[in-house]
């Protein structure tokens, strides 16, 4: 009962306004059909009978509506008849002392037989007026030119730069912008010129639109948001009428900020189309010249986002308009420790937790990621009723945003659970034996999202080149769980067809994109840019991309071979506790341990 009540109360004013008037109108059209139902039906009777009543003085009145005529008897009967164009009855009537009332026939229409057929009519026209009223002054039906965009005024808490942590160059950057939204005589004392626009680069989740906020909050000025996407519609000038009144209600509340989100949705390179008039195109004219054409004095920085800033049109990344470009990076392994510390103000962990640790093995994590790394987590703990996050949500959470949640409830056989346990540990062991590979961090048989088992990998520190050395320990450690399976089994399965497309891939990427080949110190040209492959240097990188994959799948067929009585008993005991970690890893296989030469 509580709920319901609970629920009813948050229901909004407008609805129980709509209630109220549904409910006055049936209550009308009811009373009225219970009047009508209830009344006795007037007797059908010859205009001469009616003369008759009156001479006897049955009649106390009659009412003369055109032709017809509605007479009530003394004893509450009710009479109707029907009298000729030219006959004249009314001064007989008021002889026998009837009242008698002559009507044209206009109020009839405001009889109950009206009023029940203009009913259904009302109550549509009320349902229209308030679905205009719920769709409001931005309702995309009724007003196509307006930009949609959101307004944040900074009511609640603000965020600050205080709030964005991993991006320290990119902060520098757009602090200079903070002081001029603050300051901007200082500059213009100087003749330096107001920077118009500023293009955040960089891949998902690397925090642009968060940046761009913080600035706003940092300036204490309003921030419009939007989307590309937005702008662009199937009718010609929507597009360009929305630029045009998204700067305009800027300029009314300059100083502020313009954020535009996935820019690339708009602003890619003209003359694609089919034409020079498309609606893009269009829209993206109107951009240029509304950035273009800011007066000098007007306070407003337009932020720009995207991944893509190859197929952006030159003329939008001109000095001018998007004056300056920062990229945001996926955060090294401090960015991600401040990151995840940013993040844990606001959640209990337990004194044991080392962010640092974590920060190593969230390597390639976004600041999206790491966020949803804690949030996975405080999930997990309170679904176990702890109190504060401990360093096993934390792992448990890295390996959901990684792979998934676990998925005990798949059935696998023990047969299929033994191959899975040699192929996860003879990609680990290869892992272990080769000295420009990851170390390891988890083993693991339990199905995660669509992988049966799982190996995972975390580098010591944060690299920004890789070496042929590095690639091929790579691809002959995803090769690691076919070649086990081969030694083991006798046989192979269709478990490593995700190692073998990523092997594949690489390969090829080794042979055309880093010269890391047999074919000279020269890439070839590739159809991702723009080139074609003659037939004969497409047979030599076949050729190439095979012997660099044989080479590194015999280099783990060898590694398993040399140490087959370690993949054997690593994976038997695998079978039985389903998960090792890297310390677990390393003590099974002992101080002998060598790397493979």
């Amino acid at each position: 009962m509580k709920k319901l009540r609970r629920r009813f109360q948050a229901l909004p004013r407008r609805f129980w306004v709509a209630a109220a008037a549904v409910f006055f109108i049936v209550s009308i059209a009811v009373s009225i059909y219970v009047g009508r139902g209830n009344a006795p039906a007037p007797m059908q009777v010859p205009i001469s009978s009616l003369l008759n009543l009156a001479d006897q003085h049955q009649l106390l009145r009659v009412d003369i509506n055109n032709n017809t005529l509605y007479a009530v008897g003394t004893d509450g009967k009710q009479y109707v008849s029907l009298k000729e164009d030219q006959q004249t009855v009314t001064e007989q009537l008021r002889r026998d002392g009837v009242v008698v009332t002559v009507s044209d026939g206009s109020r009839a229409a405001l009889g109950p037989s009206t009023i029940a057929a203009i009913l259904p009519i009302a109550i549509i026209l009320g349902v229209i007026w308030l679905m205009m009223r719920h769709g409001g002054p931005n309702n995309q039906a009724m007003s196509f030119g307006r930009s949609g965009a959101r307004r944040y005024d900074g009511d609640s808490r603000p965020v600050t730069f205080d709030d964005v942590a991993g991006v320290e160059e990119a902060k520098q950057e757009l602090a200079e912008i903070v002081q001029f939204l603050k300051y901007p005589e200082k500059f213009r004392a100087m003749g330096a010129r107001v920077p118009k626009g500023v293009l955040l680069v960089g891949p998902p989740g690397t925090g642009k639109t968060l940046i761009s906020r913080a600035v706003a909050g940092e300036a204490a000025v309003p921030f419009f948001s939007i989307s590309g996407s937005e702008f662009v519609e199937m009718f010609v000038g929507v597009g360009a009428s929305r630029v045009r009144d998204l700067f305009r209600q800027a300029k009314r509340s300059a100083p502020c900020i313009v954020f535009i989100d996935e820019i690339d949705a708009v602003g890619r390179h003209r003359g694609n189309g089919f034409s020079g008039h498309d609606e893009r195109e269009q829209t993206l004219n109107q951009l240029l010249v509304e950035m273009d054409g800011f007066d000098i004095n007007t306070n407003i920085i337009v932020i720009a986002a995207t991944n893509r800033p190859d197929v952006l049109d030159q003329a939008l990344l001109r000095p001018g308009r998007f004056d300056r470009r920062v990229t945001l990076d996926p955060p090294d392994i401090g960015g991600r420790r401040a990151i995840l510390e940013v993040h844990a103000q606001t959640k209990p962990l337990e004194p044991e937790v080392d962010l640092a640790a974590i920060a190593q093995q969230t390597a390639g994590f976004s600041g999206a990621d790491l966020a949803n790394v804690l949030n996975e987590a405080a999930i997990l703990a309170a679904r176990s009723g702890k109190e504060a996050i401990g360093r096993h949500e934390l792992e448990e959470g890295i390996m959901r945003v990684v792979a998934g949640p676990e998925r005990r409830s798949r059935v696998v056989t023990d047969y299929e659970k033994s191959i899975i346990s040699y192929h996860e540990v003879g990609h680990a062991l290869v892992m272990k034996a080769l000295k420009h590979a990851h170390p390891v961090t988890k083993v693991s048989v339990i199905a995660r999202g669509q992988a049966l088992g799982l190996t995972v990998q975390a580098p010591k520190h944060d690299s920004y080149l890789t070496s042929k050395a590095q690639l091929m320990a790579r691809m002959a450690a995803l090769l690691g769980g076919r070649a086990a399976e081969e030694l083991i089994f006798g046989d192979v399965t269709t478990g490593a067809r995700q190692d073998l497309d990523a092997v594949t891939d690489l390969a090829r990427r080794m042979v055309l994109e880093f010269a890391m080949s047999d074919l000279g110190v020269v890439a070839a040209p590739s159809s991702e840019r723009g080139g074609e492959l003659s037939p004969e240097m497409a047979a030599k990188v076949d050729h190439e991309t095979i012997r660099l994959i044989d080479e590194a799948f015999n280099t783990a067929r060898a590694i398993l071979r040399e140490r087959r009585d370690k993949l054997v008993e690593i994976a038997e005991h695998l079978l039985k506790v389903e998960t090792i970690d890297g310390a677990e890893l390393d003590a099974l296989l002992g101080p002998d341990w060598t790397y493979y030469a």
